[in-house]
């Protein structure tokens, strides 16, 4: 696994990378290539704060957490665990799509028994052209934490949606 870490309001010190690179190494059994795969860690800090944020890129998926806890090595712990955790639910839904040619691994079977997800709603949506301030402003008037629209500039599907620090993102589809 290739590694990279950054440093936001804080420098990523040698024992702070070293620790990073032993707890993601717990995670490493999940993945399938080890050489095509790029974790990318951001080590901020506010205030009495420190966050850490990883996302694991393979050539199947992405995985991302973030935990903020006082202590440096704590939010990094919690993270990593957080991360195996992501890990065990989607080697366990790819596992559960081949039940019929492989053995299920015990553990992640009873990790994830009573775990299903299903959808349980489908919804069709009208995009009317709108700007982004528009709807941002429509996600607000219905409570959502996402809004669906046609980027009147653009003329491209767009997502507003809250972030947790309570910003705004767009993602734009091409």
């Amino acid at each position: 696994m290739k590694y990279n870490f950054r440093g936001n309001k804080i420098e990523v010190t040698d024992a702070i990378k070293e620790y990073l690179e032993t707890k993601l190494s717990k995670v490493e059994k999940y993945l399938d290539d080890n050489d095509e795969v790029e974790a990318k860690a951001l080590i901020s800090t506010k205030g009495k704060d420190q966050k850490v944020e990883v996302t694991i890129w393979s050539g199947k998926y992405n995985i991302r957490a973030e935990e903020t806890n006082n202590d440096l090595y704590s939010a990094i712990d919690l993270v990593v665990d957080k991360l195996e955790r992501q890990f065990k639910k989607y080697k366990s839904k790819i596992s559960n799509k081949r039940v019929a040619k492989e053995e299920i691994m015990p553990e992640i079977e009873d990790f994830f028994e009573d775990e299903e997800q299903t959808i349980v709603r489908r919804k069709e949506v009208f995009l009317k052209p709108i700007d982004e301030e528009e709807a941002i402003t429509q996600m607000e008037l219905l409570g959502h934490s996402f809004f669906v629209f046609k980027n009147v500039d653009t003329q491209k599907i767009n997502v507003v949606y809250k972030r947790k620090d309570g910003d705004y993102g767009i993602i734009e589809a091409n």
